[in-house]
């Protein structure tokens, strides 16, 4: 059986890569990192991406994801410097406009970005299932929607759904490619969300699975991988060299 797929990620504000705690946001702070000295994004993206020999990079824009404007300078010039990945990028996209308005910045580099739709930036039940369509659905924009092969990520806190516009209630919608986010774990060293993953995976049962938070190390990882995952999201654990090179 082959590996769980090793997902690295950075969290981007204000032009520095910072270490996530349990999604709090406002504690976020530069990253202090065993692979490579620095926050400087190019240099930790490069260091996360050999250590895991990954050709796929998570990127969390914090500035969109708190409303302010995205860094798209910042994402064009490291699609500039890695050139052989491809990047999932949640930047608080609220609907299919906000994501178009960011590929269409990055010009040229766009093919290599998928956005992911996080349920905590869903306002509306519309702009939820404009971007998701139910199988045999139409809606005004179901024919962009599979153009941006966007990712839905269901974000959770606190033991509860981050859901605005009820897209947890809603699995007719979801694709066939889900991230399973509980945020209280990220950056936690709390173990893996395995319950949550269980009940997404009873309710999607055809969908591929990646998990994101709480890795401690290669146990959880199996562990994981046992449950069902298909991949994982992954940083504090690699920055802290909790998991081996691949």
């Amino acid at each position: 059986m082959e590996s769980i797929l090793l997902i690295p990620v950075i969290d981007l504000l204000d032009g520095h890569v910072v270490r996530a705690v349990r999604g709090e946001r406002a504690r976020y702070r530069p990253i202090e990192s065993a692979l490579c000295r620095g926050s400087e994004p190019h240099a930790v993206s490069r260091a996360l991406c050999e250590h895991t020999a990954s050709g796929l990079l998570y990127v969390a824009d914090l500035n969109g994801l708190t409303g302010r404007a995205p860094q798209t300078a910042l994402l064009a010039s490291l699609l500039q410097a890695l050139p052989g990945v491809t990047l999932w990028l949640d930047g608080g996209f609220s609907g299919l406009p906000a994501a178009q308005a960011v590929l269409d910045a990055l010009g040229e580099a766009a093919p290599r970005v998928r956005p992911v739709f996080g349920t905590e930036s869903f306002q509306r039940p519309a702009d939820f299932e404009r971007c998701f369509p139910a199988p045999g659905g139409a809606t005004a924009d179901s024919a962009a929607a599979p153009a941006l092969q966007g990712l839905l990520s269901l974000d959770r806190r606190h033991e509860a759904p981050m859901d605005p516009a009820g897209a947890w209630q809603r699995p007719g919608h979801w694709p066939r490619e889900l991230i399973v986010m509980t945020l209280d774990r990220v950056g936690a060293d709390a173990g893996p969300d395995l319950r949550t993953l269980a009940d997404v995976q009873s309710q999607a049962p055809h969908a591929r699975l990646v998990g994101a938070g709480g890795i401690r190390g290669e146990a959880d990882l199996k562990a994981a991988q046992a449950a069902g995952a298909a991949g994982w999201l992954v940083a504090s654990a690699l920055h802290d060299l909790k998991l081996r090179p691949r």
